[in-house]
C-alpha cells in the first residue's frame, strides 16, 4: 500500500493506520519488544560523519575487525531488495543510510524489518562502509526496534528553486495551520524548520552570554500578577482559587524590574514569556518571548549604544561575522551605528501631518481624510501611533532608532530634558517592524502618579489597554530609584529577521491557534 501525505481522507488514513497496526502485531508475534525502555547509543549521525576517517576502516578480509557504532533515529526511507534492505535513519543531527543484509543480521531479524514502516524508530549497531555509489553507510550487525509510528508521515514533494535552479525536497501539508498544529511532524520531516529553531536557540544563548559578560544579573519575576502593568495591552485574566482573587498573566516585565533597581540590583535582565490578549497577525502572537533589562545610572542614549552592541554580537556569533541578512528578497545591514530620527519628524517626512500642533479632533479628522484607520483608538497619543504606523513605519527597512516619542504615548518614560511634550524614548525599527522599545525611565514618583491618573482617564473613556495605577510600584519609587535606562527586545521578531521568516508563527514552536475542530 502506497502511503500519501498526512492530510488524507479519514477512510484512507484509517486503512494506513490499520496496516501499521498489523505490522505492530506481526513484530510482537515474532517476539520483538516494540516499546523498549532504552537504547545504548555511542554516536550521533553528525559525530559519525565528522569522525568518518577515524571510524571507517575498509573491510580487508573475513578476520578483519572493524570498529562498530551504535546510533538511533527515525526511518525516513526504506528500500527492500529481497535479502537486503536499505534504511535512511534521521536523528537530531542529521541523516545516514543503513545497510541491512540477512546474512549478517540473521533471518529472524531481517524478517522483522519487513514490518518496519516509515516513521518508526530503530537503533542500529555495526561498522561503517561506503557503497558502490559512494554513499557513506552503516552496515547493520544488529537492529533494535524502539517505537512504532502508527500514523503515516507526509509524502515528500520536490520543487525547483527559481533562483538557484536546484531541486528542493520538502514535506507539505494542505495548509500552514496543519504545520503549526503538528509541529512534531513538521520538525522531523523538514530540516530547514529544525534549523530555524536551532538558530533561535543560539540567539538566546548568545544574548545571555553577552549580558552576563556586561555584568547583568538574570532574574525571574512573577508571571501571575495581582495587577497588570508596564505596557499598554489587554491582559489575560484568571482566578487564584486558594486566595480567591483575580490574577493577570503579565503583559510586561518592567514594573518588577524597576523594583529590583530600587532594591540595589544595578543591572538586571530577564528573557521570559509575555501574554497579551490581542489580535494575531504576521508579527503578533498573544504569547511571545521578550528580553527586558534595566541599567542603573544610564539613560536612553546609553541603551541605544547597548542595543547596537547586542546586534553586533549577534552578527559575530550567530551570523559568523557578516552583518547582512536577507529579508523578503532585500538585504538589511545590521552593522551599527544606526541613525537616530525623531518620531514626529518621520511622520511628516513620509507624507503625514505636522501633528505636534494639532489637537485630537483635528488630527482624527485629517487622518480619516487620508484613509488612516484609527479604529476605536482613544486620545491623541493613540492617534499619533496610528499615524506613525501608517505613514512612516512601513518605509523603514534599514535599522533606525526612532526617538523622542510624545508624552501621551509613554507613561513610564522620563520627560525629554530639552523639548516639552516629548519623552526620552526610542524604538528600534527594522523592516517596518518594532524590534526594541526603551526609555530613560521615569523615576519621579509624583510625576509617575500623574501619568497613571491620566491613563485612568483613558480607561474610563473606554481604552481597555490603558495602564492601571499601581500603588505598590509608586511606593517603591518613593524609596528612591536612581537614573535608569530600560529596554525591551522582542525575541520572536529577532528570530524572524535572522531566519528570513515573514510570519511570527514560523519561529514559535507552538503558536496560538483556534482550537482544532473534529480532533480524533
Amino acid at each position: 500500500m502506497t502511503e500519501e501525505h498526512d492530510d488524507i481522507r479519514a477512510d484512507e488514513r484509517d486503512q494506513y493506520v490499520a496496516a501499521r497496526r498489523e505490522n505492530l502485531a506481526a513484530l510482537r508475534e515474532q517476539g520483538v519488544e516494540v516499546w523498549p525502555y532504552r537504547f545504548e547509543r555511542t554516536h550521533s549521525v553528525a559525530q559519525i560523519l565528522e569522525r568518518w576517517d577515524e571510524l571507517h576502516l575498509p573491510d580487508s578480509g573475513a578476520d578483519a575487525v572493524r570498529p562498530a557504532v551504535s546510533l538511533a533515529g527515525r526511518i525516513t526511507a526504506l528500500r527492500s531488495h529481497g535479502k537486503t534492505t536499505f534504511l535512511d535513519i534521521l536523528d537530531a543531527t542529521g541523516k545516514i543510510q543503513v545497510y541491512v543484509k540477512q546474512a549478517t543480521v540473521g533471518k529472524a531479524e531481517h524478517a522483522a524489518v519487513e514490518h518496519y514502516d516509515l516513521g518508526d524508530w530503530v537503533g542500529v549497531s555495526g561498522p561503517l562502509m561506503v557503497t558502490r555509489m559512494g554513499e557513506k553507510t552503516v552496515e547493520a550487525t544488529s537492529l533494535a526496534f524502539l517505537a512504532k509510528a502508527l500514523r503515516p508521515i507526509p509524502t515528500p514533494k520536490t520543487v525547483v528553486d527559481e533562483k538557484s535552479g536546484e531541486e528542493k525536497t520538502f514535506y507539505a501539508f494542505s495548509d500552514t495551520g496543519t504545520r503549526y498544529r503538528r509541529r512534531y511532524v513538521d520538525l522531523f520531516t523538514n530540516p530547514e524548520v529544525r534549523g530555524v529553531f536551532r538558530l533561535r536557540s543560539r540567539l538566546i544563548t548568545e544574548l545571555r552570554r553577552f549580558l552576563d559578560g556586561q555584568g547583568f544579573l538574570e532574574v525571574e519575576t512573577p508571571v501571575l500578577q495581582p495587577l497588570h502593568g508596564g505596557a499598554s495591552a489587554r491582559p489575560f485574566i484568571t482566578t487564584h482559587n486558594a486566595l480567591d482573587t483575580e490574577m493577570y498573566l503579565r503583559i510586561a516585565l518592567e514594573l518588577y524590574h524597576k523594583r529590583l533597581i530600587v532594591g540595589g540590583l544595578e543591572r538586571v535582565y530577564e528573557i521570559g514569556r509575555i501574554f497579551r490578549n490581542e489580535g494575531i497577525d504576521r508579527s503578533h502572537n498573544p504569547e511571545f518571548t521578550m528580553l527586558e533589562l534595566y541599567q542603573a545610572y544610564a539613560d536612553y542614549n546609553d541603551i541605544m549604544d547597548l542595543v547596537e552592541a547586542i546586534f553586533a554580537n549577534w552578527c559575530d556569533s550567530v551570523l559568523e561575522g557578516t552583518s547582512v541578512v536577507s529579508w523578503d528578497g532585500q538585504e538589511i545591514n545590521l552593522a551599527p551605528p544606526y541613525p537616530r530620527r525623531p518620531y514626529l519628524e518621520l511622520i511628516a517626512e513620509y507624507g503625514g501631518p505636522n501633528a505636534a500642533e494639532m489637537d485630537e479632533k483635528s488630527l482624527r479628522k485629517l487622518l480619516a481624510g487620508d484613509g488612516v484607520d484609527a479604529g476605536d483608538r482613544i486620545g491623541k497619543g493613540a492617534l499619533l501611533e496610528a499615524a506613525f504606523q501608517h505613514y512612516a513605519e512601513p518605509n523603514l527597512l534599514q535599522p533606525v532608532f526612532v526617538i523622542d516619542h510624545p508624552l501621551e504615548l509613554s507613561p513610564l518614560a522620563k520627560r525629554h530634558r530639552q523639548t516639552p511634550g516629548l519623552t526620552e524614548r526610542f524604538e528600534l525599527i527594522i523592516a517596518g517592524m518594532e524590534f526594541a522599545n526603551a526609555f530613560s525611565e521615569l523615576n519621579d514618583p509624583d510625576d509617575q502618579r500623574e501619568r497613571f491618573l491620566a491613563q485612568l482617564e483613558l480607561l474610563e473613556l473606554g481604552d481597555e489597554e490603558a495602564q492601571r495605577l499601581d500603588e505598590d510600584f509608586l511606593r517603591a519609587l518613593e524609596y528612591g530609584m536612581p537614573p535608569t535606562g530600560g529596554l525591551g527586545i522582542g525575541i520572536d521578531r529577532v528570530a524572524m529577521l535572522f531566519t528570513d521568516n515573514r510570519s511570527i508563527r514560523d519561529v514559535i514552536l507552538f503558536p496560538t491557534l483556534r482550537p482544532e475542530e473534529g480532533l480524533e
